[in-house]
């Protein structure tokens, strides 16, 4: 297991630098505005690989155009990165060449756990009211030893700029930005991002420079939202729960593809964040046990197998983080009454007959419309069922059929060796 969660980041890394060509980081090129400009990014979510690059790739891009400084827009949970990649990622913050600032916004936005790092890291931070911080315990080279960000409690804004944790509370990002003017940075003159204007009789800063907004590029957005706990948990039971629908249906179909491509996305999330292999043993086992009812046609044992294993992976599924719990609840309802009521019906429908009375069948002939070694599908009277031969007399697909009983919605059948007789297709 743990050789395929290294192999799937390989991927993972080799498809962000594909999608680094669609991404916009601090886009303009060299020397394209007459003012001096401010680049923002905003950072949501959790902070992973995904975000790691793309912070990188605009602190460079921010030290190639000279901006007066790159702005960092965060509102992050917390982080999934190994210790090593954030002490990275800190790194290149502090020691940019241009400098890095931190505002915690909109009102409502949260810096925790590792997070908390990109905080201690930039040159100057501001927070919105109604924003908090904290809630940090991990290793951190650069934090004093008084940090008072190193608490599991959560500082509201307020009480992190009492605290000297940020460095000033601004309402918006407006306001941070033109706040940063005359701020010292050691290693750079002090910032000029306003001047004073009069307007009405009262002096006001007003911007002296541009802004520069940059996100995510489609392809490196749509890997960050996969990591996301409830993101992953969700794709990964709804691919499986499709697979089932498109083995009970028989063929390879949309539900097939979808369920696929859900598992090839949840696959990559579960590989970033710090799964338990034993619960998505527990989330498979689960499918597979309300499977194995759907095919004895009746809730049984397994039912109540398949429901314990899913909770029990659902709730142990993520170290550290959970997931949301009104994620789990609607999605092992979903499942439970997909399988329990959605699943029988579909079969029924898609195997039954439309008349009445299957022993009447006995006798009819039929086409076999796919290779019966010894189960297969067969066409009679119009409508498709799953069939059953003797092993020691294959029916080829396109071959004539006869029916010989009848268990359940399984037809028995065997090769009509060129009797006459009406086929029903």
């Amino acid at each position: 297991m743990r050789t395929l969660v290294i192999a799937l980041r390989v991927i993972g890394t080799a498809l962000l630098l594909t999608g680094s060509l669609l991404a916009t980081p601090a886009a303009a090129a060299e020397g394209g505005s007459a003012r001096p400009h401010v680049d923002v990014i905003e950072v949501n979510g959790l902070i992973d690989p995904v975000v790691a690059d793309f912070v990188t790739d605009a602190v460079r891009s921010a030290e190639r155009s000279r901006s007066v400084a790159l702005v960092i827009q965060l509102d992050s949970p917390g982080s999934v990165l190994s210790g090593d990649d954030l002490d990275v990622l800190a790194f290149r913050i502090s020691h940019a060449r241009v400098p890095v600032t931190v505002w915690i916004g909109p009102s409502g936005a949260r810096a925790y756990g590792g997070a908390v790092r990109i905080v201690h890291a930039a040159a100057i931070t501001g927070i919105a009211p109604g924003s908090h911080v904290g809630r940090f315990r991990g290793r951190c080279p650069l934090c004093p030893p008084d940090d008072p960000l190193r608490t599991q409690r959560s500082l509201s804004a307020s009480a992190a700029v009492r605290a000297h944790a940020v460095d000033n509370a601004a309402p918006t990002l407006g306001d941070f930005i033109v706040g940063l003017n005359g701020h010292p940075v050691a290693g750079h003159p002090n910032l000029s991002t306003a001047r004073v204007v009069t307007r009405n009789g009262n002096p006001r800063l007003a911007p002296t420079v541009d802004v520069r907004f940059a996100k995510l590029g489609l392809l490196p957005r749509l890997l960050h939202t996969v990591a996301s706990p409830a993101v992953a948990y969700f794709l990964l039971v709804a691919g499986l729960t499709l697979a089932v629908f498109e083995f009970f249906t028989v063929g390879v179909g949309l539900a097939g593809a979808v369920g696929a491509g859900a598992v090839v996305l949840a696959t990559y999330g579960l590989a970033v964040l710090p799964t338990r292999p034993a619960a998505v043993a527990l989330i498979v086992l689960g499918i597979l046990g309300y499977a194995v009812d759907v095919q004895a046609g009746a809730p049984r044992v397994w039912t109540g197998i398949g429901t314990a294993a899913l909770i029990a992976g659902s709730w142990m599924l993520y170290a550290r983080l959970p997931v949301p719990w009104l994620t789990a609840v609607l999605t092992v309802t979903g499942v439970a009454l997909f399988m329990l009521a959605a699943m029988p019906a579909t079969v029924r429908a898609r195997f039954s007959t439309p008349t009445i009375g299957r022993e009447s069948m006995v006798g009819e002939v039929g086409l076999a419309t796919a290779d019966l070694a010894p189960e297969g599908m067969v066409r009679v009277r119009d409508a498709l069922w799953r069939a059953r031969t003797n092993r020691a007399t294959p029916i080829s697909s396109g071959d004539r059929v006869r029916v010989a009983g009848v268990e359940g919605l399984v037809l028995q059948v065997e090769p009509t060796e060129g009797d006459a007789g009406g086929a029903g297709a």
